[in-house]
């Protein structure tokens, strides 16, 4: 993706929409050769599901399941006392580390930070403002969700995405806040692999 990779000098996204069109052209010609499903965390939750929505308004091959993970429904709006990309970078750098995932060395580094925190804020400042505002139309696949049991995520936000399939929506629990997927990821991992077998 812009900004991370070979492409961290490419200009950093300003919305959600121009994340989705750039992911949708890397894999829009290559998802007919197998069957595939779409996972993502946390803002990856975001653009999975925006991705397969414009997969599907386009009529391309569906995937086989959808994997969210670490967010409520899309319908719901991050609450303000949630939102860190106006902070102060001070206040942003210990918001955080609060919610662990990154190593605290990380910020310890001049030269990593004066490259990364700008993508990080970026990352927030479109995860933030980010709301599924059109009608809801259903997946006609199933929906497997994972949530970190200290997430600040109300049960009628991850209770929605109920709303979202036709089929069967999974939530799985897991003790933890947002980064819970680092400790629990083989857990992960084996109901993702079930699922897909499940349903080969």
């Amino acid at each position: 993706m812009a900004g991370r990779g070979k492409r961290i000098y490419d200009p950093r996204y300003q919305s959600i929409d121009e994340a989705v069109d750039d992911i949708y052209h890397m894999i829009s010609k290559d998802i007919s050769s197998a069957p595939y499903a779409i996972f993502g965390h946390s803002m990856g939750c975001i653009l999975g599901y925006e991705v397969a929505y414009k997969l599907r308004e386009n009529s391309l091959p569906a995937p086989k399941h959808l994997f969210f993970s670490g967010r409520g429904a899309p319908d719901f709006p991050i609450h303000n006392d949630d939102i860190y990309h106006h902070l102060p970078d001070d206040e942003f750098k210990e918001k955080i580390l609060q919610l662990g995932g990154t190593p605290k060395e990380f910020f310890q580094h001049p030269e990593l930070l004066e490259v990364l925190l700008p993508m990080l804020k970026s990352d927030f400042r479109i995860a933030e403002t980010y709301v599924h505002t059109s009608e809801i139309i259903p997946f006609e696949q199933a929906i497997t969700v994972f949530i970190g049991k200290d997430e600040p995520v109300e049960s009628l936000q991850i209770e929605s995405w109920k709303k979202h399939s036709m089929g069967v929506c999974s939530i799985h629990f897991f003790p933890g806040g947002h980064f819970f997927i680092n400790e629990y990821t083989r857990k992960v991992v084996q109901i993702i692999n079930n699922r897909l077998l499940d349903e080969s």
